[in-house]
């Protein structure tokens, strides 16, 4: 299986244009030492050839052609089968939009993500009169399903519920029970290797420390460091996890948990602008790298 982060930060990116916190300083006087980052999103194929894209960011143009394999070839025939969504936050599933000349666009989700698409962002009014659009479902654990497209893609799909809200847009549907958000384990079906993808990570669910130490790529929410960064920063009344990110740090953070899984390679993704791991010579980043975990970058590949 091959594996592309083709980006890495939070929603905004990074540096996100309406702030100068000191890590946005940085990566401006200093990008090549404080690298930028474009909002989260992951490629994923079995063959090299036939991909699938996990969340459709809004930079998504900007990374395909950072991406050579993603280029089109021969002219218009570009080698994304299909889009995976693990929810209907803005900043993965704005670059729907942006792909409305592929067609017909195909995309995985849950019922609930497909209801807020269609009645939130009326994506199937707006984008109809320029693609099809081919709804499939995500299946969830126990329940694998072979991604399709034009040839057997190699590729196995599960999803795993997780606890959490609706996007902003949507918070008068607020009910942390109707599969919002989900994680994302793909299975190579020849090798049986596994890539669990977790960018929105709201708590710790008893059974995922079983699930992470299943898998061998483990890709998990990096957004925020500590527990009040908003709130000390002056820009949020509301804690990380009342955002809906579970912090790397403190005694139940997730770097805590991922200590104790050590069978995996584990990397911090869709990381905040505002998070000091985003330093390489931040303490914060020590603290992450000696506990035997990477912090993501655009353009890592990783080949499982």
């Amino acid at each position: 299986m091959y594996v592309r982060l083709l980006g890495t930060a939070a929603g905004g990116g990074f540096p996100q244009w309406n702030c100068a916190c000191l890590c946005c300083s940085k990566a401006r006087s200093d990008p090549n030492t404080v690298k930028p980052r474009t909002q989260s999103s992951v490629a994923v194929s079995a063959d090299g050839q036939n991909w699938f894209i996990l969340n459709a960011s809004p930079d998504i143009t900007l990374q395909i052609e950072a991406f050579p394999r993603l280029h089109p070839h021969p002219a218009r025939h570009i080698p994304i089968q299909a889009v995976l969504l693990t929810n209907a936050d803005l900043d993965h599933a704005l670059g729907l939009f942006l792909l409305r000349e592929h067609s017909p666009l195909v995309l995985y989700t849950t019922p609930t993500t497909r209801q807020t698409l269609i009645e939130g962002l009326g994506i199937e009014r707006i984008l109809s009169p320029y693609t099809q659009l081919i709804w499939r479902l995500l299946p969830h654990i126990p329940q694998p399903l072979l991604l399709a497209d034009e040839s057997p893609s190699g590729l196995l799909v599960q999803a795993i519920d997780l606890p959490g809200n609706p996007p902003r847009y949507r918070l008068q549907s607020r009910d942390a029970s109707t599969e919002h958000i989900v994680a994302l384990s793909l299975t190579d079906a020849k090798t049986g290797k596994r890539l669990l993808y977790l960018p929105d990570l709201p708590c710790w669910p008893d059974s995922l420390t079983a699930e992470c130490a299943r898998c061998d790529l483990l890709l998990i929410d990096g957004t925020f460091w500590e527990e009040q960064e908003m709130i000390a920063l002056g820009f949020s009344n509301r804690t990380a996890t009342q955002i809906g990110h579970l912090p790397i740090s403190g005694h139940n953070g997730s770097l805590s948990h991922l200590m104790a899984i050590r069978t995996c390679c584990k990397v911090y993704v869709h990381i905040n602008n505002t998070n000091p791991i985003l330093i390489p010579d931040s303490y914060q980043r020590r603290i992450v790298e000696t506990a035997g975990c990477l912090v993501g970058e655009d353009g890592m590949e990783f080949v499982l």
